[in-house]
């Protein structure tokens, strides 16, 4: 008979391990000498998509099957610690997994962390600090480049005529880019302060197609509106003036002479609605998914201008957003584009729309 004082007997060994890796928040799992998967917690059952009950007893390679995770897991048995990323699925499914794997007990323990979305986010800060630089970078050069041939000319009226106003027109669109960047830092971090009024959103359309219209006629485009009756909103009056502003400015800069731009405002059920359509090149369908990124541009040499920023998309995108509302691309490539803004009618205007 045990003696009361004695201490109370120990778990196995193994099961203490099995219980210590099933109750990690994290994908791992165990292997034995001939690499067979002896535990296979629920994360890493999610993660690999693995059914835990029958990874028990068999091979890794044949639980998950990837050879570079195999090798990794020979390796741990053979030579030591090793960690890398891992590449699983293919194409738009592909993922990148952080796996480290150390000897462990006459075998090996494995941890696997899904690093996809944490690499797009760094190639996407990446990408943003590139671009940024690429277009402070190049009208600075153009800048310093022009301004040492007016200083050089020294009095020569006609290189300070040509130079001047090219400086101030690089200035304009570096204070546009700054300011473009400010706003979309805002509205990404969701500090925007919306003063909601309502308002009936043909007012902000017809507005816009105003302030385009001498620049639609010298494009030589036709810039139409279409509002035939009130929708009212309860929003941010001057976010969604910009919205407006940042699609016709799209439309504009993407439809060749001859072509057309309409925006319409209309009601679809208990939605509100700004379309704003163009006759313009289209985008591939195979860039749709991308043209509310930051800087993403379709194929620059096919715009008619090309006094963007790249940012104005993202910013409407998040704009809009903000309100509780979506805004959608739609495109056959060479037959325009259709941008279409949805937000919620105004509480309490319910009057239906024939």
């Amino acid at each position: 008979m045990a003696d009361p004082g004695d201490p109370a007997p120990s778990d196995p060994p193994g099961d203490r391990v099995t219980r210590l890796v099933e109750a990690l928040p994290f994908a791992a799992f165990t292997v034995d000498e001939r690499a067979r998967v002896r535990v296979f917690n629920a994360a890493a059952g999610e993660l690999f998509g693995v059914d835990r009950a029958r990874a028990l007893g068999r091979a890794i390679i044949e639980v998950v099957p990837s050879v570079d995770l195999e090798r990794m897991v020979e390796e741990a048995l053979a030579t030591g610690p090793c960690s890398r990323d891992v590449i699983l699925g293919r194409g738009t499914r592909e993922r990148y997994v952080g796996v480290t794997a150390q000897p462990y007990e006459n075998g090996a323990i494995v941890i696997a962390v899904d690093r996809t979305a944490l690499l797009a986010a760094e190639k996407m800060r990446s990408d943003f600090i590139g671009n940024v630089s690429h277009e402070l970078r190049t009208p600075l050069s153009a800048m310093k480049l022009m301004l040492e041939t007016v200083l050089v000319a020294d009095d020569d009226a006609e290189a300070r005529t040509l130079f001047l106003p090219q400086i101030q027109d690089e200035v304009e669109r570096m204070i546009g880019l700054v300011e473009d960047l400010l706003e979309l830092a805002r509205s990404e971090s969701g500090t925007v302060r919306l003063r909601r009024e309502r308002f009936d959103l043909g007012d902000v359309a017809a507005s816009t197609v105003n302030t385009f219209a001498q620049r639609a006629d010298a494009l030589s485009l036709e810039l139409e509106l279409e509002a035939p009756a009130p929708v009212t909103v309860d929003a941010d009056r001057g976010s969604l003036r910009q919205v407006a502003v940042n699609l016709v400015d799209n439309a504009l800069r993407h439809t060749p002479a001859g072509g057309s731009v309409v925006v319409e405002v209309r009601r679809e059920g208990d939605d509100a609605l700004l379309v704003v359509r163009d006759t313009g090149v289209g985008i591939p369908f195979a860039d749709l998914p991308r043209v509310f990124e930051r800087f993403y541009v379709v194929d620059r040499s096919r715009s008619r201008e090309h006094t963007g920023t790249g940012l104005g998309l993202a910013i409407a995108k998040h704009l809009v957003e903000a309100h509780g509302g979506s805004l959608t691309a739609e495109s056959v490539y060479g037959q325009g584009a259709t941008f279409t803004m949805r937000l919620a009618v105004a509480p309490g205007a319910n009057l239906k729309v024939s």
